[in-house]
């Protein structure tokens, strides 16, 4: 049986405005080769344009750790973020970093999101990588009726960027 992302109340999915989810299973990584660059916000905009000004709300932190708050852009969205479940690998346990998002705005503006990830081994040499995301608000219902969903391919650029970054980490 595979691992879930853990909801916290009011952002289970089919209860919020806007749902996605992608995955990669691959071969020749382990969860302990992609934690660092999932784990590290300003290694994102190394293999993932979609993110960008990256920076942390008190200065003086360099690094995610649970109940850190940070800001970064993304889908010409400036999110301010305070991280919800900060698990790095360990023991054969799955990775685990979700965060909180939102922009600020009224009512026609404000966005709300949950986004998590899931990092596990798999026997044979493989790892899984699972990002979900719920978001509440106009834009996410604007957003969820886009066709094709650009939170989807997204996403799928930013797993693939993870994995393709990830294994240019081990060629150095």
């Amino acid at each position: 049986m595979q691992n879930s992302i853990h909801w916290p109340e009011g952002y289970l999915p089919g209860t919020t405005d806007n749902f996605c989810s992608n995955e990669v299973i691959i071969s020749g990584l382990t969860t302990e080769e992609v934690w660092p660059n999932i784990a590290n916000p300003f290694a994102w905009p190394l293999y993932y344009a979609n993110s960008s000004d990256i920076e942390f709300i008190n200065p003086n932190d360099k690094t995610l750790y649970e109940g850190v708050r940070f800001r970064f852009k993304t889908f010409g969205f400036p999110i301010e973020a305070q991280i919800t479940e900060f698990i790095p690998p360990k023991n054969g346990q799955p990775a685990r970093i979700a965060w909180h998002g939102w922009a600020e705005g009224d009512e026609e503006t404000r966005l709300d999101v949950i986004h998590a990830w899931l990092l596990e081994n798999l026997e044979g040499g493989r790892v899984r990588i699972l990002t979900q995301e719920t978001q509440k608000g106009k834009p996410a219902i604007t957003l969820a009726q886009q066709k094709p969903n650009p939170m989807i391919n997204g996403h799928q650029d930013w797993l693939e960027g993870l994995v393709n970054y990830s294994k240019s980490c081990l060629k150095k």
